[in-house]
């Protein structure tokens, strides 16, 4: 597995179980590349849906993959506060090509005041009967809906206080 290269664009390609593309991010700007972590940054950047539709991202956001972890979060930066997006997911895989991750439709929404809601567990009860997800995989995904949320609850990794202004700081520079 390749690293990708600080201040380098990237794509972002997440797939479902089935191997089939999901989303991609037409563009992120790596802020840190390492083998066990990706931090990116965007803003507007191009969404392709998997049935071609597209969009643009409305706000900045920080990204956060880490190749240990079963969920990646972005950060965006909203005028009353940053929202959290976290989706329950396969640690993140760089080939060169694009960051590459496998979404497993669990989300969690974090609020600037950190409560949180828990989202799409009938998308995930679904798939996870239709693409016959491992029992594995189940209890892995249920134990990182676990862990996700005490990180949200001690601040930890992109919910410390200012993790997000740092990094987006360090974007700022990459965009002059």
């Amino acid at each position: 597995m390749g690293v990708p290269i600080e201040g380098e664009p990237v794509q972002i390609h997440s797939f479902k179980h089935n191997g089939h593309i999901h989303r991609i991010w037409d563009e992120t700007t790596v802020l840190k590349g390492s083998q066990n972590l990706v931090i990116g940054g965007n803003d507007r950047t191009i969404v392709t849906e998997s049935d071609g539709r597209t969009w643009v991202t409305r706000e900045p956001a920080i990204t956060y993959f880490h190749s240990q972890q079963w969920f990646n979060i972005i950060g965006m930066l909203r005028e009353d506060g940053i929202y959290y997006y976290c989706n329950l997911s396969s640690p993140f895989v760089y080939d060169g090509e694009a960051l590459k991750y496998i979404d497993y439709d669990l989300d969690i929404k974090v609020f600037p005041d950190m409560t949180f809601n828990l989202l799409d567990e009938d998308e995930y009860e679904r798939h996870r009967k239709e693409m016959n997800y491992p029992e594995p995989i189940d209890q892995i995904l249920k134990t990182n809906v676990d862990t996700l949320i005490q990180w949200i609850r001690q601040r930890k990794g992109p919910f410390a206080a200012d993790f997000i202004d740092i990094w987006y700081e360090r974007y700022l520079t990459y965009r002059r």
